[in-house]
């Protein structure tokens, strides 16, 4: 597809920059984890809130009132936050000094600090052993309960299909089918391309 249009609460969001998409109200992760590793858990949280602070660049800088305020209040929510996802013990933790899965979900959590109504994963559960995946999977429940829409793309078909509303499956780049998990499952052509035929 090399032309079209991208919509989000009934606006365009085609070619706009990235840090306007979040202002918008999106947030993202990426299949590759792009955590600051020199970074505590906390702080690569707190990165997650810059679009709440309204200091300028000087008063950041110099560190005057209104900078150190909004600095204790994103730590503060920084926290807040992990302690809601459970993360809680590892906020002085190195992010380089964590699992895979861990590093997973403290993106997720940066994410997350964006406050977004609309939350993608791309490839969530990439390069996790089975343990770290359903861990992965309880954790995506959990917000999907917490009213956060979240959108994945993700091969493991056996996460998706138990976390899931709606499974959209794409072969080659053309859907072939779309609905919920269970039809999707039984769909032939999905069979065929993803789950494997029976003999």
């Amino acid at each position: 597809i090399s032309r079209g249009n991208v919509f989000f609460e009934g606006q365009s969001i085609q070619g706009l920059p990235p840090h306007e998409i979040a202002e918008r109200g999106i947030g993202r992760t990426f299949q590759n984890i792009r955590l600051f590793s020199e970074l505590s858990v906390l702080e690569n949280v707190m990165v997650g809130h810059h679009l709440k602070r309204g200091s300028t660049f000087v008063e950041t800088m110099l560190r005057l009132p209104r900078s150190r305020r909004e600095e204790r209040a994103t730590k503060q929510a920084a926290l807040n936050l992990l302690k809601r996802l459970r993360m809680g013990d590892l906020a002085g933790v190195s992010s380089s000094a964590l699992s895979y899965g861990d590093q997973r979900r403290v993106e997720i959590a940066r994410a997350l600090a964006l406050e977004p109504r609309l939350l993608l994963l791309d490839e969530p559960a990439a390069g996790m052993n089975r343990a770290e995946t359903e861990l992965l999977a309880d954790f995506v429940l959990e917000l999907k309960e917490s009213g956060v829409t979240i959108m994945i793309i993700e091969h493991d078909t056996d996460m998706i299909m138990r976390i899931s509303d709606k499974v959209v499956v794409l072969n080659f780049g053309v859907k072939i089918a779309e609905g919920e998990p269970q039809s999707i499952r039984d769909d032939p052509r999905v069979v065929e391309a993803y789950l494997g035929e029976e003999d």
